[in-house]
């Protein structure tokens, strides 16, 4: 959804980057988000995001250095309002990709384009709640589906609400001490009745993205098989790791220092991932969510 909104802070019209991550009460109409800059905000600001000045937001909870609990003060249905608010957003594209863009001379922040919103979201999207898009996925176009399908390339769909968790770098010697962000995620009976039947007969198993094999590791039991799961995911893989389902995986190339690319390194062996980013630095390959990809075979 169009999780980037841009506010201006009460009295001093200071402008202020507003990142929607999750909707924590829909009755009260608060929510988490992370703000940006982070200094200029206190409990008790009003942030006003448009010129009409009827939606408005007062900061009620400060949750981390960068996260606060803002609460909408729009008396409306909640579709009403979820539309309105959806209205003044943009597409959350990460701001590796935002940055490098123009900045206008008037303007505080760089800005996503209109069809970003379309762009970066996967033609098999479903289910509202990620924040940013399973970036292996966006591979994937209705005329390759077509393809597998015709060719016996069954595929099997979960949810999994990808978060700005996958964009921290990792800034801790011991991995263990590393503290994942909690995403929603839901696997269908559906799924698992095709994942496993694939399994069983010993046909390949490839996840598509690193966000796809942290759900599948946190739902495989310990037969091999997929579970049915509906609840929420920490998990963080990274060498060594003894994975329980997929024998193969597609990702994109991912960006030093990030979670991500320690579970490619689990998945292909730390050496051999090393050797295919070097290969990929030498020949121009691109990284991160609108990158290149690499397939991982395992035997």
């Amino acid at each position: 959804f169009p999780a980037r909104l841009y506010g201006t802070k009460e009295k001093t019209d200071a402008k202020i980057e507003v990142f929607l991550l999750r909707e924590l009460n829909q009755e009260m109409r608060l929510w988490d988000v992370l703000v940006e800059p982070a200094r200029k905000i206190r409990i008790g600001n009003k942030l006003f995001f448009d010129e009409s000045g009827s939606m408005v937001a007062e900061v009620i909870d400060n949750t981390t250095s960068r996260g606060r609990t803002l609460r909408f003060l729009y008396d409306c249905s909640h579709e009403e309002f979820k539309r309105e608010l959806y209205a003044l957003g943009e597409a959350p594209l990460p701001r590796y990709i935002i940055d490098n863009r123009p900045k206008a001379a008037n303007e505080d922040f760089a800005h996503a384009d209109a069809d970003d919103l379309e762009n970066f979201q996967t033609v098999f999207a479903k289910h509202e709640g990620a924040v940013t898009a399973p970036g292996t996925n966006l591979h994937f176009s209705e005329h390759l589906m077509k393809i597998m399908e015709i060719k016996g390339i069954h595929a099997a769909f979960i949810t999994l609400h990808c978060g700005l968790g996958n964009f921290h770098d990792i800034e801790v010697e011991d991995l263990t001490k590393h503290k994942m962000d909690s995403e929603e995620m839901h696997i269908s009976a559906e799924a698992c009745k095709l994942v496993n039947e694939t399994k069983a007969a010993n046909h390949r198993v490839c996840a598509v993205g690193a966000s796809v094999v942290k759900a599948t590791e946190t739902a495989v039991g310990t037969d091999g098989m997929l579970k049915e799961y509906d609840g929420w995911t920490n998990k963080f893989i990274f060498p060594p790791y003894d994975f329980g389902l997929a024998d193969s995986m597609l990702v994109n190339f991912y960006h030093p220092y990030s979670t991500l690319l320690m579970e490619t390194a689990a998945f292909g062996g730390y050496d051999l991932i090393m050797e295919a980013y070097d290969k990929a630095v030498k020949a121009g390959y691109k990284f991160g969510c609108f990158g290149d990809a690499l397939l991982i075979l395992n035997d």
